[in-house]
């Protein structure tokens, strides 16, 4: 005898089927989510005692120049002819570029006095200095009278950095110099750094500071530990003296920010200049200078690696291997540096 089940017995038995196969299936989704999780997930160790080393590589990075007998800047080396030395011990280059493939450029704007209309004639010469550099450079710009004020924080829209050049015509009021240098220096490690990068300051300045609480060595020294260099345009005033018109003199320490962080010093017009109320200053040739000098230097960058180990600060010395050395002498914008922790 054949046992026939209920037409709605069939259907139930139907359904359940069905649901027992959609319970397998999310059973089986959810066993493969839970593997996906558990191995993206980092394995805890077994034992409270293990730690979990973070390795950190720091690059040191040490801008240099090199110079002929004559004083002349030496192109064309490469990174053999370069030695490195960390606390007395050879390390090896990881870095090395000729020339100035990433630049972050601060133009550093004397607002007062006669000063401020030169600027704004020479703005579109100024910023073709920019031009020179590699794609990654970046530029910005700080105006000052007593208080410096940063127009343009660092991009690479040269539209944004031309409208800073725009400097208000105020009554003249006193100068911080030496203050708005240091302020400089500052701006950088506010927006962070690429290792490899060469920071300049372009200062532009009559170079009478009469307003600085800031001294100039302590400035020189902040920017040399922080690898900024300072190319300073002086532009000076002129009065009489025994008959005749004298450039008035900078500012004790204005000519050392640029001589003693590895820039150099432009004088810009003279006596007769001085008295013609149309004369335009043409400031091309200084920041054509300034490129070429830029792009004569070289920058050597090491992992600093076990020498970091050792506390305290590290020295970093350069030295050429060329069969040439002795005749040739390197100049190094970083010496120092202090391990990160």
């Amino acid at each position: 005898m054949t046992l026939q089940r209920p037409a709605g017995a069939a259907r139930h038995g139907a359904n359940g089927r069905r649901q027992i196969l959609f319970a397998a299936a999310f059973f089986l989704q959810l066993l493969v989510f839970n593997f996906v999780c558990s191995a993206q997930e980092p394995t805890p160790t077994s034992s409270g005692d293990e730690e979990v080393v973070r390795v950190r590589t720091d690059l040191v990075v040490v801008p240099v120049f090199v110079n002929d007998s004559h004083g002349r800047r030496v192109p064309g080396l490469t990174q053999a002819d370069f030695q490195v030395l960390d606390n007395g011990r050879p390390v090896e280059a990881s870095y090395f570029a000729a020339g100035a493939e990433t630049v972050a450029l601060l133009f550093l704007l004397d607002a007062s006095g006669s000063t401020r209309e030169t600027i704004t004639q020479q703005r579109e010469t100024a910023l073709a200095l920019f031009s020179h550099f590699g794609a990654r450079s970046r530029v910005a710009v700080i105006q000052f009278r007593e208080q410096a004020e940063l127009t343009q924080d660092f991009t690479r829209d040269l539209r944004a950095a031309r409208k800073a050049f725009q400097i208000a015509s105020l009554p003249d009021r006193r100068t911080a110099i030496f203050d708005a240098a240091r302020d400089a220096v500052r701006a950088f490690a506010a927006n962070g750094r690429n290792a490899a990068e060469r920071r300049i300051v372009v200062l532009v300045s009559d170079g009478l500071d009469t307003a600085s609480t800031t001294a100039p060595a302590p400035v020189i020294a902040e920017a040399n530990a922080a690898g900024v260099s300072f190319y300073v345009v002086h532009l000076p005033l002129y009065a009489p003296s025994d008959g005749r018109l004298a450039a008035r003199k900078p500012s004790r320490g204005f000519r050392e920010l640029a001589e003693k962080t590895g820039g150099q010093f432009f004088v810009v017009g003279d006596a007769r200049s001085s008295l013609d109320p149309h004369a335009e200053h043409d400031l091309s040739p200084i920041f054509r200078a300034i490129a070429e000098d830029l792009q004569s230097q070289y920058v050597l960058g090491y992992n600093a690696g076990a020498a970091a180990a050792e506390p305290g600060p590290h020295r970093v010395e350069v030295r050429l291997n060329t069969p040439q050395a002795r005749k040739l002498r390197v100049r190094q914008l970083r010496e120092t540096y202090e391990p990160k922790r």
